[in-house]
């Protein structure tokens, strides 16, 4: 687990003026990286955010201004994706992040060479951060698998296996699209009604979207070589934002008995900005379990997870339509959340995911599944929120929801904030539903 350092120092600012405004996502003390372009005419390239810029890093390696462990990182970001950053070690990570902590800060020697490599942010064009091999979703909140198993088994919601093992199914990696990418409504196989054995075709009537947290896995380990829990952190790149759109009618035809298929292959929304576990350091949080509760089993205990092993992000999802975009008005927040609500931690998934041998590759992408809090407004889907459709969610513009409608927007943000410590975002995470093809 990463210590605090000087990176994380909140009296750093930045020659980049506006990493040092106070409603900045992008301070010195976050440096999350992506995939982007400046124009559509040049190539894809990594690149470092600072402020409402971003620094090119593939430029950044052809000057050579750093040594040893950060230069061999630095040289690691010359192509178009980060899986070869993320295939070093977190001693590589950490070399880099200083130095480009130290390159970025007020006062430093290197402002006139790497003033030429900023691109304003908002112009800026964006890829998937990594070559995503594999992808996992996990089940991790309690309280979304407690309120959805209330909807469908009333006696018993919470199955016996949950508190004991870390649910997750295989999801589909080649329809992860990053924020902007918009999709058509998917079509499936629907039950009619509830009653009937036959079903029909067509678009799905009940799309949704989950507000989850995407884990990029940085180094792998060997096929039948599991990840203990002391080293499972080090084995994490970083986190972005991620919407697991899922087709509700479509799922409640197919689930069983394997579990989701087409109801969650057709899309998969992330941020294009992957925040550093190093970033997060300062908002750790214990992580607990109820003493009422089964504890974990020894291979997923330890006493590092225990004492810092949960993350405070804050997390919201936000709806405009149409109608709205017409109006101008802006998204309404549909609720808020938080990833230290999570049943499972991070350790947790990685160990748990390699334990029968199971080998991870830099690039993995693994979902927290839906992280939805335990009161009233901090629902992560609306399936939970209308309570399986049966209560439509009302609109400040003066429409209702109880599914998603075609040209819907959802708009997901997370960000971290504590007293004593310069607060970071994750940017945004936006798609629009379009009509079925």
């Amino acid at each position: 687990m990463a210590d605090l350092n000087e990176t994380h120092d909140p009296n750093l600012t930045s020659w980049v003026d506006s990493a040092n405004d106070d409603d900045c996502c992008f301070p010195i003390q976050n440096l999350p990286y992506a995939v982007f372009r400046p124009g559509a005419q040049s190539e894809f390239r990594v690149g470092v955010a600072i402020g409402r810029h971003i620094l090119d890093l593939r430029t950044l390696a052809e000057m050579r201004p750093f040594s040893g462990q950060a230069e061999q990182a630095l040289d690691a970001c010359r192509g178009s994706s980060l899986n070869e950053l993320m295939s070093l070690d977190h001693e590589h990570w950490a070399a880099l992040r200083l130095a480009l902590s130290r390159a970025l800060r007020s006062g430093s020697s290197l402002e006139t060479p790497l003033h030429p490599l900023l691109s304003d942010r908002a112009t800026a064009q964006f890829t998937l951060p990594a070559q995503i091999g594999d992808y996992t979703d996990f089940y991790i909140s309690v309280h979304h698998a407690t309120t959805v198993g209330s909807l469908f088994r009333p006696d018993n919601p919470l199955l016996p296996n949950y508190k004991w093992v870390p649910i997750g199914y295989h999801g589909r990696a080649s329809s992860i699209n990053v924020s902007g990418a918009d999709f058509a409504r998917p079509a499936g196989q629907i039950r009619p009604n509830p009653g009937s054995d036959t079903p029909a075709f067509g678009p799905s009537q009940r799309l949704d979207y989950e507000l989850e947290l995407g884990v990029f896995i940085g180094c792998g380990n060997a096929q039948g070589q599991r990840i203990p829990m002391d080293e499972a952190e080090s084995h994490v790149f970083g986190l972005c934002i991620l919407n697991d759109w899922s087709a509700r009618d479509i799922q409640a035809w197919e689930y069983q008995p394997l579990g989701p298929f087409l109801s969650k292959s057709f899309a998969s929304t992330i941020s294009p900005w992957v925040v550093t576990l190093e970033a997060l350091a300062p908002f750790r949080a214990a992580f607990q379990r109820d003493a009422n509760d089964p504890q974990p089993l020894p291979y997923l205990s330890s006493e590092r997870n225990s004492m810092a092993g949960a993350f405070d992000i804050q997390l919201e999802v936000a709806l405009s339509t149409r109608k709205s975009r017409a109006a101008r008005q802006e998204p309404h927040v549909l609720a808020r959340s938080n990833f230290k609500y999570a049943y499972w931690s991070l350790a947790q998934l990685v160990t748990h995911h390699t334990v029968n041998g199971c080998n991870l590759r830099p690039g993995d992408l693994l979902g927290t599944g839906t992280l939805s809090g335990p009161d009233a407004g901090q629902e992560g889907c609306l399936l939970e929120m209308t309570r399986g459709g049966k209560q439509c969610v009302a609109l400040p513009w003066g429409e209702d929801r109880s599914f998603l409608e075609d040209y819907d927007r959802v708009i997901m943000r997370a960000y971290c904030q504590k007293e004593g410590h310069t607060s970071i975002g994750f940017g945004d995470c936006s798609a629009t539903v379009l009509p079925t093809i």
